[in-house]
């Protein structure tokens, strides 16, 4: 059988290669509309772009065959042809379904691509068939065409795939040239597989009727026919997505506020003009405990029962305001059916389309926290955190109200400050844990005495307390207030598993005689306070114009005593202390004075309260520490008895950080040995047994000599000296000066100094001034003293000349 060999049309070659780009453009476009549409839509697109590439992807290869010139007349199976376009048709709708898919897996990929170059292989070689013209094909090159179909199917699945979306930067140019290399590939296929085919010259029987076509135009035709075809289906598939994106947009706005609805911290109801409930949020549900069924398509009337009843009217005026173009804001309160009531904040916004009220959305949020928040904050700023009282701000609110109301009604009131006496020393020496239950009981004990009397009572702060007594006909109701709570304040205190005892001092002012502003009648009252401290606590006063003054001359005393200590006013005297048997003496005490410049020398009861007081007994313990020490190392490096001296430790001293450091570094800097000073402490100081053992324990290992001061007089002594390492134990003066007649003070003189001994502890008597006070200690083996009887406080010079002179003029 003769071969013939043909050429090709270079025109229609390029037309058939234009006609395959624009095919795989309209492809990767067609897979975008797909993979975003859904149920009907989605089989039409499936469709359209089946037809629309298919069309495209058989029109190529037709062309492309019609471009292949033969010398002799070619006449087509018009039904094959018809079948070869079915197969292109078949082959776009299996690439479009397959890309349409929400994932493209590798397995789905392979599987595709090869019914997608199955499909385009029979359109191809099914086309052939369709020439009325004997053909064979070279086996290897066939291979090579289906090889070529499958590789160009897993770039075009792929491609579709991946640019479906058309949202990514430069996606147009992208698709242009993937495009390109699409329609590379299907025309490399399809004149691969020209290629593999050998035309022979004879003809052969159509299988259903043959049709002589003129190659000379029909390629044009198809060509321009297909050109037009693919233009209209980008036209389409643009207008089809300018559309879309609108509706995508709507679509996206409208789930972006229905996200917003559903998901608001805040309760939403909208209701239409019919006070209708239309719609709702899961939070209004949440907030309100209905139920969607007892809420939507009911009137909003029905539901405004859970309002409180003193709100209804006024939640309802809000509401139809809203409905006339008011947006509006406000707090109400409902109580749910389960009985919980709620503070809510409520907005009611009009819903305006064209111009006009359509309708009302309720915006609502639960407050109650923030309220309640709001209200301890309130509480707080007016309460006092510990106990609950008012506060020093809402007290004097009261008495400006007090103030007001007095004037008109011409009736006076009273205000009272109080000041617990020993609250310091329980607050150190127990912790401060303690002291807030103490001040806590205290507070409870007040209450009990003022409530009855209708008085308001407050802390400002600390130990401090004042009270406003509005409602008295007699002064004399104001003073018995005052008793009783002495009365009440003096009972024991179990703390720690102690029984503690403290007291109250009180001061009074009325108004208006004592003052006219809360400022002045608490300053007034605060005075008096202050003068019942001085002259013993444990009491009340009402100022007198004479405090004033008194006040006056106490904060310049303490201004003087800040500056003693630079000025040089301060000094020590000192007392011996004196062996009963020989009266020797075998110590001596140092006590500070004060020579002020102006109101000459002051006792220590007159400046070391106010020490006390102004935190300045720290310095000032201090420097009667250093210089004691030093006073006593220069006596004995002038050939003096090598005796001990006693100094007292104030509370603050005691209680202060590394203590046993502290004396040791006084010691050092001053070059006395421990073994010579000795520390006279009070009872009050070792109330917390943990801490005070420890120090006291840290202080005799150092060969410190503990001295324990007014023994006797506090309420755990015995317990004491038990725990503690005490090296002596001193009889307070007030169980010396009845000695002489009263026989309770001779029996516990006497007990004290048998108690002592059998604890191997040694023992010392102070304030003796009488010869008959000495006779009775000597009878009751004490064989210590001190007092006036023997010397008075001493200057360092007179004790020099008194005390140790003889002593050398003797050796």
């Amino acid at each position: 059988m003769e071969h013939i060999h043909g050429s090709y049309n270079q025109l229609l070659v390029f037309f058939s290669y234009m006609i395959a780009v624009m095919a795989s453009y309209t492809a990767l476009d067609l897979a975008g509309r797909v993979s975003v549409s859904e149920g009907t839509m989605r089989l039409r697109w499936l469709v359209f772009g089946a037809v629309s590439m298919g069309m495209g992807i058989w029109s190529m290869h037709f062309v492309g065959m019609l471009a292949f010139r033969l010398p002799i007349a070619i006449e087509y199976d018009l039904v094959i042809v018809l079948l070869s376009v079915l197969a292109a048709i078949g082959a776009a709708f299996v690439a479009l379904f397959v890309v349409g898919r929400s994932e493209l897996t590798s397995g789905q990929l392979i599987i595709g691509s090869v019914l997608l170059a199955t499909g385009i292989s029979i359109m191809h070689y099914v086309g052939m068939a369709a020439m009325l013209v004997p053909i064979t094909y070279s086996p290897i090159i066939f291979i090579v065409s289906i090889v070529i179909a499958f590789g160009a199917s897993i770039a075009a699945l792929w491609l579709s795939f991946y640019f479906r979306r058309g949202d990514r930067k430069g996606g147009f140019w992208k698709k242009i040239g993937s495009g390109a290399i699409m329609g590379m590939a299907i025309a490399g296929m399809h004149y691969t597989g020209m290629m593999a085919a050998n035309f022979h010259n004879n003809s052969k029987p159509a299988l259903f009727y043959g049709v002589t076509l003129n190659q000379n135009w029909l390629a044009y035709f198809i060509a321009g026919g297909i050109f037009f075809t693919l233009g209209l289906s980008l036209f389409g598939i643009y207008i089809a997505k300018r559309l879309a994106r609108k509706d995508s947009e709507l679509e996206q706005n409208e789930k972006w506020y229905k996200s917003l609805y559903e998901n608001s911290q805040d309760g939403i109801v909208s209701v239409d003009l019919d006070l209708k409930v239309i719609s709702h949020n899961p939070k209004a549900l949440r907030i309100t405990g209905f139920s969607s069924k007892e809420v939507i398509n009911q009137s909003i009337t029905e539901l405004n029962d859970i309002i409180v009843f003193e709100d209804r009217e006024r939640v309802k005026q809000m509401f139809q305001r809203s409905f006339k173009g008011e947006t509006l804001n406000h707090d109400t309160s409902i109580i749910r059916l389960d009985g919980k009531r709620l503070e809510l904040n409520v907005s009611n916004v009009p819903v305006v389309v064209d111009g006009r009220v359509v309708g009302s959305y309720i915006i609502f949020k639960d407050i109650t926290e923030e309220k309640q928040a709001k209200q301890r904050i309130n509480h707080l700023a007016f309460h006092d955190e510990l106990t609950g009282l008012p506060n020093r701000r809402m007290f004097n609110q009261a008495i400006s109200e007090a103030v007001s109301t007095s004037n008109s009604t011409q009736k006076p009131f009273a205000v009272m400050v109080l000041d617990i006496d020993r609250f310091k020393m329980i607050n150190d020496s127990l912790g401060h844990m303690v002291g807030d239950q103490f001040l806590q009981e205290v507070s409870k004990r007040i209450q009990h005495a003022a409530v009855p009397r209708n008085a308001m009572l407050a802390r400002v702060g600390g130990d401090e307390f004042t009270l406003l007594c509005r409602d008295y006909d007699d002064l004399e109701e104001v003073k018995l207030l005052a008793k009783e709570i002495i009365s009440g304040i003096q009972a024991p205190y179990r703390l720690k598993d102690s029984d503690f005892y403290v007291s109250a001092s009180i001061g009074i002012s009325l108004f208006p005689i004592h003052g006219q502003d809360a400022v002045l009648l608490l300053k007034n009252a605060d005075t008096a306070m202050y003068e019942v401290k001085r002259k013993g606590k444990n009491d009340y006063r009402l100022f007198s114009n004479d405090l004033d003054q008194q006040l006056l001359e106490k904060m310049e005393l303490e201004s003087d005593l800040r500056r003693s200590i630079e000025r040089g006013e301060l000094l020590l005297h000192y007392q011996p202390q004196i062996r009963t048997e020989d009266h020797a003496m075998i110590g001596i005490e140092a006590l500070v004075r004060w020579e002020h410049s102006s109101k000459g020398l002051l006792s220590p009861g007159l400046f070391i309260p106010i020490a006390e007081e102004t935190g300045f007994i720290y310095e000032l313990g201090t420097w009667v520490l250093r210089e004691a020490c030093q006073q006593m190392k220069r006596w004995h490096d002038e050939g003096g008895p090598l005796i001990p001296i006693a100094v007292n430790l104030s509370s603050q001293q005691f209680h202060q950080p590394k203590l046993a450091e502290y004396i040791m570094h006084i010691l050092e800097e001053t070059g006395l040995k421990p073994e010579f000073l000795e520390l006279e402490i009070t009872e009050s100081m070792m109330m917390d047994a943990s801490i005070s053992s420890s120090i006291l324990n840290q202080l005799n290992e150092n060969g410190i000599r503990i001295s324990l001061d007014d023994f006797g007089t506090g309420y755990s002594s015995l317990s004491y000296l038990k725990m503690f390492p005490i090296h002596k134990v001193k009889i307070d003066r007030s169980f010396i000066q009845d000695i002489k007649d009263n026989n309770n003070d001779k029996a516990i003189v006497s007990t004290i100094i048998a108690m002592a001994q059998h604890l191997n502890m040694e023992v010392i008597a102070e304030g003796i001034e009488t010869k008959d006070q000495l006779d009775i200690l000597t009878d009751q083996s004490c064989p210590k003293i001190q007092g006036y009887y023997f010397s008075k406080p001493l200057s360092a010079s007179a004790v020099e000349q008194r005390f140790f002179a003889p002593l050398r003029l003797a050796k």
